[in-house]
């Protein structure tokens, strides 16, 4: 069903009024439903692009809705992409001995420096950085994504490995 023009969420000021009156809310809700590992920020953040790419097919009174069960979908995968993980890392480590307890104690500690470095990113260098490194998408890509310029996405990913190389390596 087609949304007519009055009550299109296209409609920017609408949007930001939206994403004022919700992101709270839905933050909370992941929140205290899931937990601060299920990276409630980030699903917000992921939740309303995906309204907004759907904006012309969803109705003004049906956006929060559309919001809290998108945003649920996709904490759900992430939660089942962490028991993946987790299942094939308890895997691996129960067939795989030889590492010696040295090598997984600075292993450990290395993983944990890389997450404190990641937490010092600004959002915008966070999401980014993701996007590239993770989602393995390309420059442009990101560019399109969240609407900015190509040389923005490559100065925060910069700026992201700067910081994160500083962080974990402990390098001034």
């Amino acid at each position: 069903m087609k949304v007519t023009k009055s009550d299109c969420i296209c409609n920017e000021e609408l949007f930001h009024s939206l994403f004022k009156k919700y992101a709270k809310d839905l933050h909370d809700f992941l929140y205290y439903k899931y937990g601060p590992d299920c990276h409630p920020k980030d699903l917000v953040q992921e939740a309303f692009l995906k309204l907004w790419d759907n904006c012309k097919n969803v109705q003004e009174e049906k956006a929060k809705s559309y919001l809290f069960t998108v945003a649920n979908n996709l904490t759900l995968n992430v939660i089942s992409k962490q028991k993946t993980i987790l299942r094939y890392k308890n895997e691996g480590q129960s067939s795989n001995t030889s590492e010696s307890p040295q090598f997984l104690l600075e292993e450990k500690e290395y993983l944990d420096r890389l997450q404190d470095a990641l937490n010092c990113l600004t959002e915008d260098q966070r999401v980014t950085f993701m996007l590239n490194r993770v989602e393995g998408k390309k420059h442009k890509e990101i560019a399109e994504m969240l609407g900015i310029s190509r040389k923005a996405v490559e100065k925060r990913i910069y700026k992201a490995l700067a910081i994160l190389k500083t962080k974990v390596e402990g390098i001034k």
